[in-house]
């Protein structure tokens, strides 16, 4: 072989790395459309793709021998390099034809009997299998088709060995960073298989341009044949490599989890823990290589064994981590510009945790190798064999340790049963690889031994894995001070619950007493996802709001059951038969029975259905029909719950409801930016054609997405309902005590967002951009504003559509004081913005009014709402109200420089202050702009102030006179 080429074949072998682990991540999000994105669906999909590589392992170490071999007829033997081309061109060709593969499957799951059970799961596996195993199948050819190809002795065979999978594992650390930081969000699933396939395409090219200088490989015939004696010792090789798989992917498993509770479970956390992961692989099979022909061969055992007690030494200490990314997270703050630093930090942090022992892991197979490599025939097969046995094992370890064992154990006793794994294998490398009788005795000794510490290993704590520390972004009384001083001086509620069920980490805590009754928090990876005091309006109005609007209200559809407010709700309601509820967490639904205090005993109701399936799935099977469905899952940061906003999910839930039916979508404003909250709003805007969008308790939206929106704005019908007797309950429990009040939490009336029709994309399966903008901007941790709905048609839509404006018009066109008292102080409970433009209209309108001076005076009277409250602008605003305002400003401020300033001021007012329910005037804005004009002489200035005002709220006209 020409001397470039070896070096040439490496790097061919280092992208094929990225794009086989690009793959893996894109196949897993585009199958979970039809699996879903449940613990199940993630474990099958990583099963199917390491069955696949496990039996493309030995399938291609099989061949080699047969393609290196010389043919009877005497003819040349066909190059492997060749053949290895055609099939890396054929995973790039399977890559293209993807997309039509996907869709022609996704037409067949639709046509085939629905049905939701595991049957039916069963068959859609099946027919994932059909997309994703043949390419499996073919990458399994990397490792010992060029084991075979790139190696000229034996005595040479490790370290070559040792550098491709170094080198290709090596590919899959960067194909693990650039999937989850960039690949994916910018390109697509699409975009991402048709650039991966471009990579492999051109690999396969130029793998065959290589073999024309390719020198003839060792072949079968050149290696000695297998002594009978020595298969025994072969089977205990095999079992050293599977057991070693089986406890690494348990171990990245835990790990993953354990990152998710440190930094959060967003997509970015989970690529740096498994890049961290496979470079350290990566570097283990590296040492390996540059050991060269100087192995002993005690060395296994011995790095076995070392793994073990790295392992026991990580264990120790791992419940400390989430200290320690809040150190590193105070130490960055919340400024965008930190981002990548921040997780570029992250990263060197996980991996001097993790590192060693990785490491050491990633030495295993090479190590295992090179004792087999003169004893178990041509190369390989044997490499094809040692990685296929370790393949099931790691298939194992995602079944197993990732999935089934968490039903049964949590995370640390999983954590135990892979330290004991580890131990076995060091046993059988130590009777295996030490000549003697005392190596039986030695092997059990230890492995005795090291049960007995595995399991006598301190247990975790688990108020410090489930503190939910990666939401304080800046520094505390005791956050330098060591993890010890940190938890103890650290004021926490009482965990009256815990589990680690496949899917998530949930903790039930105790946070004492509000108004009498318990305080209580369901807490999921860390992350609190509501609490029985703070929380319950929003997930009681998630339920109620749509069923206010329906037609009717007697089958419901709840997408999370939570703490069970919402379907306890619903429930509540008369003549609601059945609350179906699609929970995807078992721990959560365990944890149950510690909210029916404060949820009307949801999970008691005997109309109410409880089952344990992701929702996408499980909405998608179902062919019934719903008066409500009500969607509110966690954050769209958190990993698989993007999904649950992608056009194509809004879409089935649609098409789920009755007529008549309502869909309600929770979405928050708080810890993201006004991209991400643009982008779920064009989304639901392009599934449901009559849109309304109200908040619930501050910062929370609730969207709601009308099946027919004909009775929508029947207020007198409305107003009736809400007056019902479990209504009016229900309104209560939420703190909403008049209907004026329930009025005054309509944020976009019907149609607005139509009418201000939101340029950009939307969230698709195929494209999923939201996890990537969310989990951004909560890096950040600030809050978003609605994005801008102020151009003519839409603030002419609002203007009309207003619920509180029409039961205005019904009482002579102006609320009752009494009233409009009751609508601006929930206003300004809970919206500071809207709640300064309600009162600066009232003042315009009223200016002498006593219910409006005794508001103003307990706002400025209690220390938290006058903090958030920004009652400086109101004279501003007053303005805004009046056509004439702006001849009404002082003299001193009518010179050209002042003018254009007031004029640019109210137009920032204008756009954030602005409130459907008490529109500004738009010719008041356009007088500020007029007299700008007339004291400057319509200076350039002037003008294009102007133009850029109305390129965000629509043309202005310039009044007459």
């Amino acid at each position: 072989m020409h001397r470039f080429s070896r070096p040439l074949a490496l790097a061919l072998t280092f992208f094929t790395g990225v794009s086989g682990l690009v793959y893996e991540i894109t196949w897993e999000k585009a199958l979970a459309t039809l699996l879903g994105s449940h613990a199940a669906a993630t474990a099958a999909v990583l099963a199917l793709f390491l069955g696949g590589m496990s039996l493309g392992y030995w399938l291609w170490g099989s061949v080699t021998g047969r393609l290196t071999a010389r043919p009877e007829s005497g003819g040349p033997r066909i190059p492997l390099l060749r053949a290895y081309g055609i099939l890396e061109a054929s995973i790039g060709l399977w890559a293209l034809a993807f997309p039509l593969l996907f869709r022609a499957v996704q037409a067949l799951s639709g046509w085939l009997p629905q049905t939701e059970g595991g049957a039916g799961f069963a068959v859609d596996v099946l027919l994932c299998a059909l997309l994703i195993a043949p390419p499996a199948v073919m990458m399994g050819g990397t490792i010992p088709m060029l084991t075979q190809a790139l190696s000229r002795s034996l005595s040479d065979s490790t370290r070559v060995h040792a550098l491709i999978y170094a080198t290709n594992t090596a590919g899959a650390f960067v194909g693990a960073l650039a999937a989850g930081f960039w690949i994916v969000p910018a390109l697509g699933l699409v975009g991402a298989l048709r650039a991966m396939a471009l990579v492999n395409l051109v690999a396969g090219a130029s793998f065959v341009f290589l073999s024309a200088r390719e020198a003839e490989p060792l072949a079968a015939s050149d290696e000695p044949a297998v002594p009978a004696a020595r298969s025994l010792g072969i089977a205990s090789f095999a079992a050293i490599a599977c057991l070693a798989g089986f406890a690494m992917m348990t171990i990245q498993t835990v790990l993953v989890r354990l990152g998710g509770l440190s930094f959060g479970a967003s997509q970015f956390s989970f690529s740096m823990v498994v890049a961290c992961y496979v470079l350290c692989i990566a570097l283990g099979s590296y040492a390996v290589s540059a050991l060269g022909r100087r192995i002993p061969r005690a060395l296994l055992p011995v790095d076995l064994w070392l793994l073990f007690g790295m392992l026991c030494v990580l264990f120790v200490w791992i419940d400390t981590a989430p200290y320690w990314a809040h150190a590193l997270r105070a130490l960055f703050r919340d400024e965008s510009a930190a981002f990548y630093p921040y997780y570029l930090a992250a990263f060197a942090g996980v991996l001097v945790a993790i590192g060693p022992a990785v490491v050491l892991s990633g030495a295993i197979l090479p190590l295992v190798f090179h004792q087999l490599r003169g004893e178990a025939g041509e190369l390989g097969d044997v490499a094809g064999r040692l990685y296929s046995w370790n393949t099931v094992g790691s298939l194992l370890g995602a079944l197993l340790g990732g999935y089934a064992l968490l039903y049964l154990l949590s995370l640390e006793d999983v954590t135990r049963v892979a330290l004991i794994a580890v131990a076995a294998a060091a046993a059988l490398a130590t009777l295996r690889s030490l000549p003697g009788a005392r190596s039986g005795i030695a092997s059990a000794g230890g492995l005795a031994a090291a049960a007995a510490l595995a399991l006598a290993l301190p247990a975790w704590s688990t108020q410090r894995l489930a503190a939910g520390l990666f939401r304080e972004r800046t520094p505390q009384a005791h956050s330098f001070d060591g993890p010890a001083r940190f938890f103890a001086a650290r004021r926490t509620g009482v965990e009256l619950f815990y589990e680690d069920d496949p899917t998530a980490s949930i903790a039930v805590q105790e946070y004492g007493e509000k108004e009498g009754r318990p305080d209580r928090a369901v807490v999921s990876n860390g992350k609190s996802d509501g609490s029985t005091y703070s929380d319950y309006p929003t997930m009681a109005l998630a339920g109620l709001l749509p069923a206010l609007f329906a037609e009717r209200a007697t089958r419901s559809f709840v997408i999370g059951y939570g703490l069970g407010v919402t379907v306890g709700e619903l429930a509540a309601l008369p003549g609601m038969q059945q609350v179906k509820v699609a929970e995807i967490s078992r721990g959560v639904i365990r944890a149950a029975p510690f909210f029916d205090y404060a949820n009307l005993g949801a999970s008691k109701r005997p109309t109410v259905e409880i089952v344990h399936a992701d929702a996408y799935r499980s909405l998608i099977r179902s062919r019934d029909q719903f008066d409500v469905i009500a969607s509110e899952p966690s954050n769209p940061w958190m990993l698989g719950v993007e999904q649950l906003f992608s056009r194509e999910f809004l879409s089935i839930a649609r098409d789920r409801l009755a007529p008549g039916g309502v869909y309600a979508q929770w979405m928050h404003t708080y810890e993201i930016d006004e991209a991400a909250v643009a982008l779920v709003l064009r989304t639901y805007a392009e599934v449901f054609a009559d849109v309304a969008v109200w908040y619930a308790g501050g910062p929370d939206l609730i969207l709601l997405g009308f099946r027919d929106a004909s009775r929508a704005l029947d207020l007198a019908r409305l107003q009736q309902r809400a007056s019902e007797p479990a209504f009016r309950a229900g309104l209560e429990r939420s703190r909403i005590r008049s209907f004026p009040a329930l009025l005054a939490h309509e944020l976009l009336p019907l149609g607005v967002l139509h009418a201000a029709a939101l340029e950009g994309e939307v969230q698709t399966l195929l494209h999923p951009r939201l996890n990537f903008l969310a989990a951004r901007a909560f890096f950040e941790g600030k809050e978003a504003r609605i994005p801008p709905t102020l151009t003519a048609r839409a603030a002419e839509v609002g203007r009309a559509n207003s619920l509180l404006r029409r039961h205005a018009a019904r009482q002579g066109g102006v609320l009752p004081e009494r009233e409009r008292g009751q609508a601006a102080a929930e206003l300004c409970h809970h919206r500071a913005r809207e709640c300064v433009a309600m009162l600066a209209e009232w003042a315009a309108t009223v200016p002498d009014s006593k219910t409006r001076a005794e508001l103003l005076q307990a706002l400025r009277k209690n220390p938290i709402a006058a903090a958030r409250t920004p009652l400086a602008a109101l004279a501003q605003l007053i303005p805004l109200f009046r056509e004439g305002g702006a001849r009404d400003e002082p003299a001193s401020q009518q010179d050209a420089k002042s003018t254009l300033e007031l004029a640019q001021r109210r137009s920032e007012d204008f756009v954030a202050f602005y409130y459907h329910a008490v529109p500004f005037s738009r010719d008041a804005l356009a007088r500020f702009w007029q007299r700008c004009e007339e004291v400057s002489g319509a200076s350039e200035a002037c003008l294009a102030g102007r133009a850029q005002t109305q390129r965000v709220v629509g043309r202005l006209a310039t009044p007459a006179g």
